[in-house]
């Protein structure tokens, strides 16, 4: 088992990624964290990793609201003693073209997608630090490298989530945590089911392998970054996206 009695923070894993990756790490021996903004998923989701045989903690946690960030590092530190992994995957989408974004939608995504993530890793990294361990995984996306019709504001948060993934790359290197970021391309998650056909259809056109990635191809990139076997990966952004970037 690659993460055996690791303790790993994942947000957003109520459903998609996350969830994925939450039941993917379970599997590879780590306790988890499944944070999510949607209480009923969460506890599905960790009673998922529980019914087969895994260590699972489920909670609440706003990732935009500070308080609510270190509440949940408190949680995790009261039942575990520590936390060796935390891989930041909530994220929103509020899509609008410049002309008609609106201030609302756009400090809406910046404040989850991008603020979001400050929150999580600054309250985690200090018991890191004090270890001299960890492992930061943040979820990017392709669009952060080419940019995508409509949304500023999405495109505007995954980019400055690498800028912020280099910079501390840098600074807590040196502590024993190795920092890297993970961008997606077209998954195949529930939110990009819902897309009509033909849209998605154009999108699958532009994939050299010609077709959607699946959820637990980006969660088995988490977990390959947690493990010891990525070491010596530090400030890296791994694209999962079938070739969309090449």
């Amino acid at each position: 088992m690659r993460l055996k009695d690791r303790v790993a923070i994942i947000t957003g894993a109520g459903q998609g990624i996350g969830r994925a990756a939450a039941l993917r790490f379970a599997e590879e021996g780590a306790k988890v964290a499944v944070a999510d903004i949607v209480e009923r998923a969460a506890q599905a989701v960790a009673e998922e990793i529980r019914a087969q045989g895994g260590e699972a903690l489920d909670i609440t946690v706003d990732v935009a609201d500070r308080a609510s960030v270190n509440a949940m590092v408190e949680q995790v530190l009261a039942r575990w003693g520590h936390i060796d992994i935390l891989v930041n995957n909530a994220g929103i989408l509020r899509d609008a073209t410049l002309l008609k974004l609106t201030e609302e939608n756009f400090d809406a995504v910046i404040a989850v997608n991008l603020k979001g993530v400050f929150n999580c890793t600054q309250a985690v990294a200090p018991h890191m630090v004090e270890r001299g361990y960890g492992r930061i995984i943040n979820t990017s996306s392709v669009v952060a490298l080419y940019g995508n019709f409509g949304q500023t504001n999405y495109v505007a948060a995954k980019a400055g989530l690498i800028g912020m993934t280099k910079v501390w790359a840098r600074e807590l290197g040196r502590k024993g945590i190795t920092v890297n970021a993970v961008a997606p391309g077209f998954i195949a998650t529930e939110m990009v089911k819902s897309i009509p056909e033909h849209i998605a259809k154009a999108m699958i056109e532009k994939v050299p392998l010609q077709r959607m990635g699946e959820p637990i191809e980006v969660a088995n990139a988490y977990l390959w970054l947690a493990s010891d076997e990525a070491s010596y990966v530090n400030g890296a952004v791994i694209s999962v996206d079938g070739g969309v970037t090449t």
